[in-house]
């Protein structure tokens, strides 16, 4: 099922994003102070707070100073990457480390829209990692002959901003999910319970159907819901406004472990733990590599600002729910891989379909 339609989308702010970590791989220059005056500590934060911080100093620097930053979770302080001095007072005066790196967040924009204007082939995806101060480019097992060669040249283009991964299997949309919900021939999951206008509502992917499609909790049984909006390619979400009264409790099922109570919603960060709830795969743990990432998954669908994953998923995941304790996150979009040899995993951010819809969790 497609919906053709490309909706316009808010730019996902990458220099916002915070990356945890035990140990960066990549050390950068650390930005120097003069030896006369006493250089500001980096306050104790913990990761929410210094979410906040950064999302703060996005405001206050412009793209052309920074290129991220990344939670350092061995000292709890927030790492700014900026490209000089002044830049890096700024940083240091608000209770954050300042690191001298040498791509600005302009730069690495620029290097994916190179990227988007000469290397958009199916079975890949990028996006800019604050740690090592470059965008990652990633193909799958599809990308060879002409292809890879072509995105090897574009790549090594971009010089010291990208580098290019593989990654096992193929980029894929999962079809079907948490709670198996139906429509037609398809099955896809439920992601999480909403309100919208005082109404009971819920999330999937926006891949699973179209709108105006019906939906039921079990396979040629009763519709529950009719699917209001669907947003596929470009983003990868939709909202399915329930028909009957059913029990929609703010929850997701742990497939024998009960259910975890689902109370707001976060934005992901790099390094955070979560877990993805599925009706093929059931429950699997894992964390958060990328956010704002590209992928191509062919035919024309390219999506974009999806969170990258390790959660492992396959085919009947799709629209699942991706949280972290009681933390709405994401919900299942594709990827590539199975939960037998891992893979990777992209997920639609429930922020930005919350706002989309003008919706909250419940």
């Amino acid at each position: 099922m497609k919906h053709r339609r490309i909706p316009k989308r808010r730019a996902a702010l990458a220099g916002g994003a915070v990356v945890a970590l035990l140990g960066a791989a990549v050390t950068f220059q650390t930005a120097n102070a003069s030896d006369d005056v006493p250089r500001p500590e980096a306050k104790v934060l913990s990761a929410v707070a210094a979410g906040n911080l950064a999302s703060s100093l996005d405001a206050r620097l412009g793209d052309g100073d920074t290129a991220g930053a990344y939670y350092d979770a061995e000292s709890r302080t927030l790492v700014v990457n900026v490209v000089d001095e002044a830049a890096a007072d700024t940083v240091r005066r608000a209770g954050g480390e300042a690191r001298i790196v040498e791509h600005s967040l302009v730069e690495l924009k620029s290097a994916r829209e190179t990227l988007k204007d000469r290397a958009t082939i199916p079975g890949t995806s990028w996006a800019v990692d604050p740690v090592t101060n470059k965008v990652v480019v990633t193909a799958d097992r599809t990308v060879k002959g002409a292809s890879w060669e072509k995105l090897t040249q574009v790549v090594k283009g971009l010089g010291g901003k990208a580098e290019l991964k593989r990654a096992a299997g193929t980029f894929t949309p999962f079809v079907a999910g948490g709670d198996a919900i139906h429509t037609g021939g398809g099955r896809c999951s439920l992601g999480f319970n909403v309100v919208k206008d005082g109404q009971p509502h819920f999330l999937t992917a926006g891949h699973c159907g179209d709108t105006g499609s019906t939906w039921s909790d079990t396979q040629g049984g009763e519709p529950v819901g009719t699917m209001a909006d669907s947003q596929f390619p470009g983003n990868d979400f939709a909202l399915v406004k329930y028909d009957r009264e059913v029990e929609h409790p703010s929850a997701v099922n742990l497939y024998g472990g009960g259910t975890q109570q689902i109370t707001r919603a976060a934005d992901a960060t790099v390094g955070m733990k979560v877990t993805r709830s599925g009706s093929t795969t059931q429950v699997h743990d894992g964390e958060v590599t990328g956010l704002d990432a590209t992928v191509n998954y062919g035919n024309g669908q390219v999506v974009e600002g999806l969170i990258q994953t390790t959660v492992c998923a396959e085919p009947g995941d799709s629209g699942g729910s991706l949280f972290s304790g009681d933390a709405a996150v994401g919900l299942t979009s594709g990827g590539s891989g199975d939960c037998t040899s891992g893979g990777v995993t992209f997920f639609q951010p429930v922020t930005e379909a919350l706002a989309e819809y003008g919706a909250q969790i419940g």
